[in-house]
């Protein structure tokens, strides 16, 4: 009987110490991904549409060897029924980061709630709000994590 509770407890140890690696490994490519959307900024400045941003970002992602889809679809599962409705995030990095560009002169609460959506709908817990149309990017950042 104590077997079955030092298992468990082993258990649990590992499962503390996987979910804590995860989160380190997310809070990495959030890093990495800050880092390279700064890069662009630098590179480009403000004022150009969101599809330059998104294609340079990209391009500087994957030379740092992550994996990056563009464009990724997100089906709403509707009754145990996949539906495609629309629903794109701009990229998903690593298969662990929802990465929402923007190019607007202000974030707005709605944008927020998008990249919320996309973390539902996806099951994945941290998404990374970018707005380019800003003079120091920083202030054009939102880092958005839900129940983790």
């Amino acid at each position: 009987m104590n077997n079955d509770l030092s298992d468990s407890s082993t258990s649990n140890d590992f499962n503390r110490r996987e979910r804590r690696d995860r989160r380190e490994d997310i809070d990495e490519v959030s890093s990495k991904i800050i880092g390279a959307a700064i890069a662009v900024h630098k590179e480009l400045g403000p004022g150009l549409l969101e599809p330059a941003y998104e294609a340079c970002l990209a391009y500087e992602l994957v030379q740092q060897g992550l994996k990056v889809e563009r464009q990724k679809e997100l089906p709403v599962v509707y009754r145990g029924v996949r539906l495609d409705c629309g629903y794109r995030m701009d990229m998903l990095v690593e298969n662990c980061v929802v990465v929402e560009l923007k190019a607007v002169d202000k974030l707005a609460p709605v944008h927020e709630a998008q990249v919320l959506s996309y973390l539902r709908l996806s099951g994945l817990s941290v998404g990374l709000l970018l707005n380019f149309n800003v003079q120091c990017l920083k202030n054009g950042l939102r880092r958005l994590v839900v129940g983790f």
